[in-house]
Order: C-alpha cells, then sequence, then structure tokens
C-alpha cells in the first residue's frame, strides 16, 4: 500500500469495484463506460487494479493486468471529479507500473479513443509514445495506442 496526503494505494476489491460503478459519473461524467468495467479485472489481476482511498471514498483508479509477453496493460484509469489536477492520475500510474514490473512486465501499453485529447495528452505527458492505429477495434474503431518501457518515472514529464 501507499500512503500519500492522506490517499492510500491499494489493491482493488469487489467491494470497491461496485463503489466505483455506483459513482460512474463521478469519474467519467457524461460518458458511459460502465461497459468496460469488468469484474473479472479485479477478481483475476487483483495486484493490478487498484485504487486511491481518502476518508471521502474512493478518488481514482486504474484496472489492468500483465500480459505473459511482459507488457502492462492499462485498461481504464480515472480520477474522480474533485481529485483532477492533483497529481493523482500519475501517481496511480506509478502505483500500477510499479505492481506491473513486480509480475515480469517490462513496458507498459494503453488504448483511448482518438476523440479522447485528455487522456492523450495524459499518456504523452507520462512519456507514452502514441500511434494512431485504424481498425484497431473493429472496422471503423480508429484508437490511439501507447506504448512505453518500464520503469516509469512520474515526477519527470
Amino acid at each position: 500500500m501507499i500512503v500519500v496526503m492522506g490517499i492510500h494505494i491499494a489493491s482493488a476489491g469487489v467491494a470497491d469495484f461496485h463503489q466505483v460503478l455506483a459513482d460512474h459519473p463521478r469519474y467519467w461524467g457524461e460518458r458511459d463506460l460502465r461497459s468496460l468495467h469488468l469484474l473479472a479485472l479485479v477478481q483475476e489481476f487483483g495486484s493490478t487494479c487498484l485504487v486511491a482511498r481518502a476518508e471521502d471514498g474512493i478518488r481514482g483508479y486504474v484496472f489492468g493486468f500483465v500480459t505473459p509477453d511482459g507488457t502492462g496493460y492499462v485498461h481504464l484509469i480515472a480520477t474522480r471529479d474533485d481529485a483532477r489536477g492533483t497529481g493523482l492520475g500519475r501517481r496511480l500510474y506509478a502505483a500500477f507500473a510499479e505492481a506491473a514490473e513486480r509480475h515480469g512486465a517490462r513496458r507498459l501499453k494503453a488504448i483511448t479513443s482518438i476523440e479522447n485529447a485528455g487522456s492523450i495528452a495524459f499518456h504523452r505527458g507520462l512519456g507514452f509514445d502514441a500511434e494512431i492505429i485504424d481498425d484497431y477495434n473493429g472496422p471503423g474503431r480508429t484508437m490511439a495506442v501507447f506504448h512505453r518501457d518500464l520503469p516509469l518515472d512520474v515526477s519527470r514529464p
């Protein structure tokens, strides 16, 4: 567990997963991404699915896993509306990277829609290379695919 400024970053549990879904609009606004939240990720990859807890609840989370080829894949990362701009997203990514490295990851990967300018800027700010790939998520579903080697140092852009 990582503790900074009253926020504890630790493995997510089933109750955390359900709380994140209950508070979905606080993390994602008008976008309904509940279908991307897979309880199986928390059940099967609990050590790389993390929540940032404070006294007032879950302020952010990252759900990911390590692939057999040593890639730490971030499936979802979100911060609550009142935690944005505090560096929590960077801290969650750092905690995920450390957990992924413990499981043999040598690189990180994430994807997002090409319309998600905030996510693209965030990942580039963490030193990811971005590649735009046509039909990545099916016909007509162009995605931004991010890659970067580990280790991840969030203190540097």
